[in-house]
């Protein structure tokens, strides 16, 4: 049985001031599209504002049409325009309106302008990426900033030393050599796609754009929430001059997604001390969890004789991730110490149009609403790291995640057999990237309330010095779960969870441990290739694959009830494979291009609740 698609509209959330615009544009490639495609333009390329949980008043974004080159990556200098390319799109997807691949061999040319607002005078100027694949090198007015390697984290520059009367000019030479160089994080990325392994992705794909700051101001912040205590610990990173002061403010808030404008009612205010974690009481506390997302607003301001001169607003909740014992006494996870089984699909994060980038918010959002109304309460990030608006819509939506760390190495049965059970020997090289990138990543993610779990190896993939990663990842949140690794080497025994993969059927292994958690994380991966709706005829890849919409409805359900059953043997978590067919992979709740959903929607939800339902 066939599903047409679900229409999701929701509003964006904040809107850019500006955008560059253009008419000379359109997707390139003969490969499927989803509808959202069509709605994207130059003049409107992801124009919200990209970090809702640090938003200021005044910004602009630099998203829009670029000059690009590709040249031979050891040519000094931009060598020419090659034609425009749509940022924030990476240049081998069809919305870049490029689709052209970049070897380790060369590199990939920016170059734009953009003018400085006149109201800004006087205030710093800060330039934002939010996400670069791999090492960019960027210059404004000729002057060169820091480099910058990995894919997956934000980085700014405060290029008011820089800024020159009129047009400001932004040129960037970036180099990928994805899986050619075995120390780069990339996930899924290869440079020849098969299987499981997807099309690179090189140069921009997320959000590029500036704000005026004072002299003093807010950097950044973290949040630990304590509900046993009824207590917010606020972490203020800032810029501060003598007798300047810090004031944090807790806003009433808001249950489930909700586009609304926050409360303006305080209900704590507390002075903070940057570096210093500052207390607030939360008076008649609510909690945040699938069932009510509530969402306090947050307020951070830099104040000076009285007055603000630097604002930023947030969000945040109160919630608590932990293990407790079930009616049978297994350990298994807890939310607001109540056990909670975490059901939900394995989420790549890819499109046929946009490849790392979803075409426009709303499409990234009616990914998420379906995977609700399947009655799941979780997603696994799969080695990916979205941009902060889809956290934010997680948050709202009441969904929880778990947050894989992106590879740097191939499933090593493939490439490295012979360390079955056993680590990886990895480089000083590899091993320095790994702890950089990771320990960004969790820097930058965790104030998202929806973050529950951290997952630093999949399936032994680049698995190393499993105990030194968990603990890495312990201290810098001891907030959350740590998984040791999904699917990966399990004789380590260290962190929360022991987590195996099954395909195609859940199933108890010998792998079971009575000291940690236990989950299933990946099984499924039931096949349907549906004519028409397919990224490349031919290519039809699925752990088992059937005919009919029915058939794989009709083996879900089995599947679900098998996962159910094995609740009382005292797991609580399941990872569905996949949220959509990816390329050549066709085991998705829906086709790449979101058109069909493939199963009885009613049915599968209905076997979803039942096996969240079966841990009390």
């Amino acid at each position: 049985m066939f599903i047409r698609r679900i229409v999701f509209i929701a509003a964006a959330v904040l809107t850019a001031v500006s955008c560059s615009s253009s008419p000379k544009w359109e997707p390139v490639g003969e490969n499927i599209k989803t509808r959202w495609a069509a709605e994207v333009s130059p003049a409107n390329a992801h124009p919200e504002y990209p970090r809702p949980q640090m938003r200021r008043s005044d910004w602009k974004c630099l998203n829009g049409l670029w000059d690009y080159a590709i040249c031979a990556k050891d040519i000094e200098g931009m060598p020419g325009v090659d034609g425009q390319i749509l940022v924030p799109f990476a240049v081998e997807s069809s919305l870049s309106g490029v689709g052209r691949s970049v070897t380790p061999e060369q590199a990939l040319w920016y170059r734009t302008s953009f003018r400085i607002p006149r109201a800004w005078k006087g205030k710093k100027v800060i330039l934002h990426f939010d996400g670069v694949d791999w090492m960019a090198e960027p210059m404004i007015n000729g002057q060169k900033l820091e480099t910058h390697t990995g894919c997956y984290t934000s980085f700014e520059y405060d290029i008011t030393p820089y800024i020159k009367g009129g047009e400001q000019t932004l040129v960037m030479k970036v180099t990928d050599a994805t899986d050619a160089f075995d120390s780069q994080p990339r996930g899924k990325q290869v440079l020849k796609p098969r299987g499981i392994w997807y099309t690179a992705v090189t140069g921009i794909w997320k959000s590029v754009w500036i704000e005026p700051v004072d002299e003093s101001r807010i950097v950044d912040y973290n949040v630990v929430s304590d509900i046993d205590a009824a207590t917010l610990a606020v972490t203020v990173d800032a810029c501060i001059s003598d007798g300047d002061a810090v004031k944090v403010e807790l806003l009433e808030g808001a249950v489930g997604y909700c586009t609304c404008k926050p409360s303006d009612k305080v209900i704590a205010c507390v002075e903070a001390v940057p570096g210093t974690p500052a207390v607030l009481n939360v008076p008649d506390m609510k909690t945040w969890s699938p069932a009510s997302p509530y969402l306090y607003g947050l307020k951070i301001s830099v104040v000076r004789d009285g007055k603000a001169v630097d604002t930023v607003q947030g969000y945040t909740a109160m919630r608590k991730v932990s293990i407790v014992k079930d009616a049978n006494g297994h350990k298994v996870m807890a939310i607001n110490n109540e056990p909670i089984f975490h059901y939900g699909p394995l989420d790549q994060g890819w499109w046929p149009d946009g490849l790392y980038t979803p075409p426009t918010d709303e499409a990234m959002k009616y990914d998420l609403k379906v995977t609700l109304d399947h009655g799941f309460n979780m997603i696994r990030k799969h080695i990916k790291v979205e941009s902060y608006t889809w956290f934010y819509a997680c948050d709202q939506m009441g969904i929880l995640v778990w947050q894989d760390m992106p590879s740097f190495a191939d499933n090593h049965k493939q490439k490295w057999a012979g360390y079955e059970g056993t680590d990886y020997p990895v480089t000083d090289e590899q091993c320095a990237t790994y702890y950089k990138e990771w320990g960004e990543i969790m820097a930058q993610l965790k104030k998202f309330p929806c973050i529950v779990m951290w997952v630093p190896f999949n399936e032994a993939w680049g698995q190393f010095r499993t105990a030194d990663a968990v603990d890495f990842t312990r201290a810098a949140d001891p907030t959350r779960l740590v998984n040791m690794a999904s699917g990966g080497n399990f004789e380590h025994g260290v962190g929360d969870i022991i987590d195996i993969h099954t395909y195609p059927a859940p199933r108890r292994t010998k792998h079971f441990d009575p000291e940690l958690v236990n989950v299933v994380g990946e099984y499924g991966g039931i096949g349907l290739p549906i004519e028409g709706h397919l990224w490349e005829i031919g290519r039809k890849w699925g752990y088992v694959q059937y005919k009919t919409g029915e058939e794989v409805t009709d083996a879900y359900v089995k599947y679900a009830g098998i996962m159910k059953d094995m609740v009382a043997d005292g797991y609580c978590g399941a990872v569905y494979t996949q949220t959509t067919d990816v390329e050549g992979e066709v085991n998705g709740l829906m086709t790449y291009d979101r058109e069909i959903i493939k199963m009885d929607v009613a049915r599968v939800k209905e076997a979803n609740t039942a096996v969240i339902e079966a841990l009390k």
